[in-house]
């Protein structure tokens, strides 16, 4: 895996550290329309402070760029810290992203097995792509990207930890895990001459693990890995110390992925399947339907329900976004072929069913989950929808980027719903350079803001909000540029902080202010779904009085996913995404009036 790595990234250049100034009037510029002009003459001062002369600004600033010079990346490995591993929120809803992709043509279990079976060839597949060098190097506005995270989205698993949690990743795995009414099994994927199994092999197996895996009345121990970082990290270690208990886990955690086969869900209305739909994937349901059908540790997981439905949940610390998306596209086009091999008349091992020695400790431990869990569940609103007036293409025609004019439509929304504007986040990829993984697009900006205050005046004309639509977009754009550059703030202020640590320094005011916690309080959590396939990502608001927003944008057509928590009162997702729909068609009457 090293040398692959090696030869995956020898092709981009390293991180670059953003210059200070640069940093910190971006800082300020963000701040502009989130808190009034007496609190920015204050964090100002503090500006001045940090990078004037005796201020720690260009001390923390050097330690950074002699950290760029002596390792692979500056930022990605305490980002990952930082971020994922340090965090000791539950890993659902929290963390882990969900995308539910569409139905397939079946509604029996039969039809689940055979359509698994293909998925795991797929899957198979793909990993037989990156392990031989074959997988194409990708590029974005004619740059190569860093491919190093393919190799290890599989046989890889966040170990839970009291303080902080690890990454396991294992090489010479030749085992999936598979999990059926919470009961887990291993079962081999090659044959011993090396070969993959043949779809019908791999569904001779999956009837073998349905035969023996009928009854329900199995604890769920996948239900553990739902729980807060520290309280898992503890009963992690209560369960390893039992002999049998530490091989199961490990079979798990050493497996190319999991395999989740869904038991049946109630049914709902057409306009409620998405929804319903990206919550069986995110979370499973509840601890009454298959939430302990999970091991949401591991990097990859994939899901397959018995009335067509299926999607995929992953692991941040390993995996993100657009490799999941190449990992998908794959799989898709690789469905729509007849399985390619003849199945060798090989008798099979039976696949191994994993036991757990449960005692009252354990049992105890999976009641909490339970209730934690189901709680979470309950708190969390979702909503998807399908916007069907237009796609990107209407923001083409315009001249205007299809994923600013969404970012300017939802901060619209915001402001409808709750008259403010908030600080939202954008999700830009690193991957231009090497090890590099995401920075954040921050909005709203100074010209959002003026558009937004003047969008409902009927004294302001049409021509006059289009040239402040334009404005606002094209300053968007001009931010999404420089976080693919790696000219982004948020990834720059928050190494300085760890700098500031990692030297034994106190935190500099400027990280102390009000102004930093507001600004860094993100109530719009926004992410693109670079997929070709109508597919809907979903996951959770990173604060408990805000929103998360996914979006897949085709043609002529927007996948939407809203979420927020119930304990809000100010928050709804249905009232959000009822005014983001409503938002997107006054746009489209600004661009194009109707007579």
């Amino acid at each position: 895996v090293c040398s692959q790595e090696r030869c995956f990234s020898s092709l981009v250049p390293a991180q670059p550290v953003p210059p200070l100034a640069q940093t910190l009037q971006g800082y300020l510029r963000a701040l502009e329309p989130l808190i009034p002009e007496e609190e920015l003459v204050h964090t100002r001062k503090n500006i001045q402070k940090f990078c004037g002369e005796g201020g720690l600004g260009p001390q923390l600033q050097e330690g950074l760029e002699r950290r760029a010079r002596h390792s692979n990346n500056w930022i990605s490995d305490w980002w990952v810290q930082w971020a994922y591993l340090e965090s000791r929120q539950p890993l659902p809803v929290h963390s882990n992203p969900a995308i539910s992709l569409p139905k397939r043509d079946f509604s029996d279990w039969r039809g689940q097995l055979v359509f698994a079976s293909k998925l795991i060839a797929a899957a198979l597949d793909f990993k037989n792509v990156v392990d031989n060098g074959r997988l194409p190097v990708e590029y974005m506005r004619g740059q190569p990207l860093c491919m190093e995270l393919f190799p290890l989205l599989f046989s890889s698993c966040r170990i839970p930890g009291r303080k902080h949690d690890t990454i396991t990743h294992h090489s010479r795995a030749r085992h999936i895990t598979v999990v059926r009414n919470y009961q887990f099994f291993q079962m081999d994927v090659y044959n011993s001459d090396g070969s993959r199994m043949t779809e019908s092999q791999i569904h001779a197996q999956l009837l073998r693990i349905r035969a023996e895996s009928w009854k329900t009345d199995k604890e769920p121990m996948g239900i553990l890995t739902s729980e807060h970082r520290q309280t898992w990290g503890q009963a992690y270690s209560r369960l390893l110390k039992d002999k049998l208990n530490k091989e199961s886990v490990r079979a798990i955690e050493k497996g190319l992925f999991t395999l989740c086969l869904d038991s049946p869900v109630m049914r709902v209305s057409d306009d409620k399947y998405s929804s319903r739909m990206a919550a069986q994937i995110l979370h499973g349901g509840g601890t009454h339907s298959n939430s302990g059908n999970r091991w949401f540790d591991k990097t990859l997981q994939f899901v397959v329900g018995e009335d067509g439905s299926w999607g995929l949940l992953y692991e941040q610390a390993t995996a993100e976004g657009p490799p999941i998306a190449t990992l998908l596209d794959h799989i898709l086009q690789y469905c729509k072929k007849p399985d390619p091999k003849k199945t060798p008349l090989i008798p099979l091992q039976m696949p191994k069913k994993l036991y757990f020695n449960i005692d009252r400790e354990i049992k105890r431990d999976i009641e909490h989950a339970k209730q934690n869990l189901d709680i979470l569940i309950n708190d969390l609103d979702i909503r998807c929808f399908n916007f069907q007036r237009f796609g990107k293409e209407l923001p083409k025609q315009h001249n205007l980027s299809p994923n600013a004019f969404i970012q300017v439509a939802l901060q619209l929304a915001y402001y409808k719903v709750h008259n403010e504007v908030c600080a939202s986040c954008d999700i830009a990829s690193q991957r231009m350079f090497r090890g590099g993984r995401t920075d954040y697009i921050r909005s709203p900006t100074n010209q959002m803001l003026k558009f937004v205050l003047t969008f409902d005046d009927p004294s302001i004309s049409r021509e006059a909000k289009l040239e402040l639509l334009r404005e606002a977009i094209e300053t968007y754009v001009t931010l999404t540029d420089q976080a693919l550059k790696g000219q982004s703030i948020d990834r720059h202020l928050l190494g300085l902080k760890l700098q500031a640590i990692e030297e034994g320094l106190s935190v500099p005011r400027l990280f102390m202010d009000t102004a930093y916690g507001l600004a860094t309080h993100w109530k719009l959590r926004t992410g693109q779904v670079p997929a070709n396939t109508d597919s809907v990502m979903c996951f959770g608001p990173l604060v408990p009085d805000g929103y998360a927003v996914c979006y897949n944008p085709q043609s002529d057509h927007v996948h939407f996913s809203v979420t927020a928590f119930n304990c809000c009162e100010e928050t709804q997702a249905e009232t959000l995404a009822a005014t983001l729909h409503s938002t997107l068609c006054q746009l489209q009457e600004l661009l194009q009036p109707t007579v």
